[in-house]
């Protein structure tokens, strides 16, 4: 069975230690390295090479959101869920932006951060019920506002691959190798998108692409 390779990211030991008590205990689990600063962060992902950054964001220094902001700009298949006690919506859809697949607070259940752990491994997105309903305020409100109409149906099938690939946190160039164009390809897809949608960045893209329902999410 291949172990789904985990960083914890967090300045608190005791929390990092109850973290790693509880993934270690798990079969499809490895944890693989921690980090108590956040600029420690992007050199501990470049040398041990996680599947999936369990991060904090209330760091010393540098914080979590510019943290995954950095490890999202590196070329390396590596996965960010935020492990947080901020239940705040401008935190929230900040980390949708920085490039976080996952947003979890520090109150879940033990099988809820792990689920999220594996939901992100496999290619989902996954956020915590009591933050989740914040999408569906969002749509509720640009329903009410006339903003949102059925503009998925005007996007080409190649144009909905492109979307559903951004919102999942991937790449430009991994999603050119999986889809056979360029990464310059994909930016200009991208620029349609955010087009043909109206929206303004790579958070509303994760937005409209769980409400749509073109993501994994639990």
């Amino acid at each position: 069975m291949k172990k789904t390779r985990v960083l914890i990211a967090d300045d608190h030991a005791v929390v990092r230690a109850g973290i790693r008590l509880l993934l270690d205990a798990q079969a499809d689990i490895e944890v693989v390295g921690e980090a108590h600063t956040g600029a420690s962060i992007l050199p501990k992902v470049q040398e041990i090479n996680p599947d999936i950054v369990l991060m904090d964001l209330g760091m010393p220094g540098m914080n979590g959101l510019e943290a995954t902001r950095q490890v999202m700009a590196i070329k390396r298949p590596v996965k960010v869920v935020i492990l947080t006690m901020h239940e705040d919506e401008d935190y929230f859809f900040q980390a949708l932006s920085a490039g976080a697949s996952g947003y979890v607070l520090k109150e879940a259940a033990p099988e809820e951060l792990l689920s999220a752990i594996r939901v992100v491994a496999a290619g989902g997105v996954f956020l915590y019920p009591s933050v989740a309903h914040l999408l569906l305020d969002d749509y509720v409100r640009r329903a009410q506002s006339g903003e949102e109409g059925d503009r998925l149906a005007h996007l080409t099938d190649r144009e909905r691959s492109v979307l559903r690939l951004i919102a999942q946190g991937e790449t430009y160039r991994k999603i050119g190798s999986e889809l056979h164009i360029s990464p310059r390809t994909v930016e200009k897809y991208r620029d349609i998108l955010l087009e043909k949608l109206n929206l303004r960045d790579r958070a509303e893209l994760i937005r409209y692409a769980v409400r749509k329902g073109l993501l994994d999410i639990a």
